[in-house]
């Protein structure tokens, strides 16, 4: 391949934003949910991206809710002046002003925590999952494999691109939305990940058959990919029905 078709392929990697709300109050979850869906993913739309995921936890803990906002840009920089586009809109600035304008006291959450990612080049875009069951039925697998260095980082990116476990993962249908390197967040070095299913039995399915598939055996038992994940954080998710993943 040329250094320009090189290039090229390279700059098509989308980067990601995941955003996690943390609040606590049953009045602060409705608000962010009336405010994502009123006035963020419209406004989203509006400035030319067309798919935004909105999830929740499987389970909650009644001292640190959450939801997940991931949105993808098509560059660094279409990530970086998001908040100038959305300040410019001014449907997005009346349709979200109870959340925009909230007074300090009564906050619409406690704290955001904000991962930027790039996409893998193995599956350089997000994909809407293909799925037939209700959202609400739906488990969605967020997966983040911390390394014990940034070497040992890069080789697992690596098995996952030159070692195709992203096309394991694609032949054995888990129905991936994104793979992606974490380049800025609190748990680095690290690599996240997030596929889906029609229930968490079609889950578990799917993950059996991945741990006794052939070319995962093998995969696995290489001397090269050894030692490169030392945490893995699972987390369960169901989409909103407003999301668009």
């Amino acid at each position: 391949m040329s250094s320009f078709n090189a290039t090229a392929k390279a700059a098509a990697r989308e980067y990601y934003q995941l955003k996690i709300y943390h609040y606590k109050t049953q009045d602060q979850g409705t608000r962010l949910e009336q405010y994502l869906q009123q006035a963020y993913v419209p406004a989203i739309h509006r400035a030319g991206i067309r798919y935004v995921g909105v999830f929740k936890p499987v389970t909650q803990q009644d001292s640190d809710r959450k939801i997940y906002v991931f949105t993808p840009f098509s560059s660094l920089n279409k990530l970086a002046g998001i908040e100038q586009t959305l300040q410019a809109d001014t449907k997005y600035l009346a349709d979200g002003s109870d959340y925009i304008d909230a007074d300090h006291k009564n906050a619409p959450y406690n704290r955001i925590e904000t991962i930027i990612l790039r996409a893998f080049p193995g599956m350089p875009t997000t994909a809407v999952p293909n799925l037939t069951a209700p959202k609400a039925e739906r488990v969605y697998e967020l997966r983040s494999y911390e390394s014990p260095t940034e070497k040992y980082n890069v080789n697992k990116v690596r098995m996952f691109n030159v070692g195709d476990e992203i096309g394991l993962f694609k032949r054995l249908n888990f129905n991936a939305v994104f793979y992606s390197e974490v380049i800025s967040g609190s748990h680095m070095p690290n690599l996240m990940y997030m596929t889906t299913f029609n229930s968490k039995a079609d889950r578990d399915k799917h993950w059996d058959a991945f741990g006794s598939d052939a070319q995962w055996k093998t995969l696995t038992a290489m001397d090269e990919y050894k030692n490169n994940v030392s945490h893995a954080d699972i987390i369960f998710l169901h989409p909103t029905e407003y999301s668009d993943l």
